[in-house]
C-alpha cells in the first residue's frame, strides 16, 4: 500500500531540527558522547555542549583522532557520536573509521553534516562521494535521511542500534515533508510513497523533495510514476527496489551524490544481478563540482525536478525499445 499519507499537504522548514533531535537524544540515553571537530556552532552540537557540557568534546580539527577516541569510548560501553561536515567525516578518517571502527564493528555513530551539493565552498568541501566511501565498509549502516522529521527520527534509531552508522544530516532551515504523527523511519526499510506502472523514481536524501515534483510533472503528462524513498541505502531494503521494478520495468534513482558507488550503483547492482531492466541514474556525473549555491549547482548537475522527468521519459523509452 502507498504510503503517501504520511506526507504533509504542503512542505514546511524548520530550523535547526538537528540542534533540538541531539538535546532530546542525550536526556533520554545517558551513554550519549558527543565529539565534534572544531565546527560545533556549524554542525549544530553546540547546544549539546551547552546543556550536556560533560559529555561533549572538542577534539580540534583532527577528524582521525576524533575516530579513535570514539571507538575507545564505544569500547567501553558508552555511544559516541561524532560530527563535522560530510566531506572531513568521510574522506580524512577514511583508514580509522575502517579499522577501528568497521572491522570492530565498533558502536560508533559518524555524522557527516552538509552533504553533497548543499555546500557552497567547492569540492573541498562537497561530500559528493560519502555515501559510497561508507557503503564499501563491511557493516557500516547508511543512512541519508529526507527533512527534518525523519532525520530525527533517524537519528534515535541509530544510536539504539548495535553498531557504526553514518548519517548524513542537513542544518539551519531543513524542509519538512512528513507528517511527524504518521511516518516511521526503520533502518533498513524503503517507503513507497506514491504507486505508479510506467516508470520507478527512487531516491534518497534531500532529492526525495525534487522527486516528488519530478511525480507530480509527469502525472500532468499522464505517465504514472511510483515514488519509492530509500533512506537506508546500506543495507539497501531489496524487495522494496524489486517489487517497484517489476511493475514499472524502468527505473530512476535520484540522489545527492556521485551517480557512481551511492543509491544508484546500489540499485544497479541488485536489477543487474535479479531483474534487469532500463536504469536511468540522476546524480553528480563523473567529476568534482565547482562552487556555487545548491539552486545554481543543482541545475548545473541536472539534479532538479525537470531534469528528473527528462530521465523518466528516457527510462520509459529504452523500456519501449525493449520491448518490456
Amino acid at each position: 500500500m502507498p504510503y503517501d499519507a504520511c506526507l504533509l499537504p504542503m512542505e514546511e522548514t524548520v530550523s535547526a531540527p538537528y540542534r533540538k533531535a541531539l538535546i532530546a537524544l542525550g536526556e533520554q540515553e545517558e551513554r550519549i558522547i558527543v565529539l565534534g571537530a572544531d565546527l560545533a556552532n556549524s554542525t549544530e552540537i553546540d547546544g549539546f555542549r551547552e546543556r550536556f557540557p560533560r559529555r561533549f568534546f572538542n577534539v580540534g580539527t583532527a577528524e582521525q583522532n576524533m575516530i579513535n577516541i570514539a571507538a575507545g569510548l564505544a569500547f567501553e560501553g558508552e555511544i559516541p557520536i561524532v560530527h563535522t561536515f560530510g566531506v572531513f567525516a568521510t574522506r580524512r578518517p577514511y583508514e580509522q573509521i575502517c579499522v577501528q571502527v568497521a572491522m570492530h564493528r565498533a558502536n560508533v555513530k559518524i555524522i557527516g553534516v552538509v552533504p553533497g551539493l548543499t555546500s557552497r565552498l567547492g569540492p573541498t568541501h562537497q561530500a559528493i562521494d560519502d555515501l559510497a566511501l561508507m557503503r564499501l565498509l563491511p557493516s557500516l549502516t547508511v543512512i541519508d535521511p529526507a527533512d527534518a522529521v525523519e532525520m530525527e527520527q533517524a537519528l534515535f534509531a541509530a544510536a539504539a542500534h548495535q553498531g557504526p552508522v553514518y548519517m548524513r544530516a542537513l542544518r539551519r532551515e531543513v524542509p519538512v515533508l512528513f507528517d511527524a504523527s504518521r511516518y516511521r523511519f526503520r533502518i533498513g526499510s524503503a517507503v513507497l510513497l506514491k504507486e505508479g506502472e510506467d516508470v520507478a523514481l527512487l531516491s534518497c536524501g534531500l532529492m526525495l523533495r525534487e522527486a516528488l515534483s519530478a511525480h507530480a510533472l509527469l502525472e500532468k503528462s499522464g505517465i504514472s510514476a511510483s515514488v519509492l524513498h530509500v533512506p537506508t541505502v546500506k543495507p539497501l531494503d531489496s524487495d522494496a527496489v524489486l517489487s517497484c521494478a517489476r511493475t514499472a520495468k524502468a527505473v530512476v534513482t535520484v540522489e545527492n551524490h556521485l551517480t557512481t558507488g551511492g543509491l544508484g550503483s546500489a540499485v544497479a547492482e541488485i536489477l543487474g544481478s535479479r531483474f534487469p531492466v532500463p536504469l536511468v541514474r540522476v546524480g553528480v556525473p563523473d567529476m568534482f563540482a565547482e562552487p556555487g549555491s545548491p539552486d545554481y549547482l543543482f541545475q548545473k548537475y541536472g539534479l532538479t525536478a525537470p531534469h528528473i522527468e527528462k530521465a523518466a521519459l528516457n527510462a520509459i523509452r529504452m523500456k519501449e525499445s525493449h520491448g518490456l
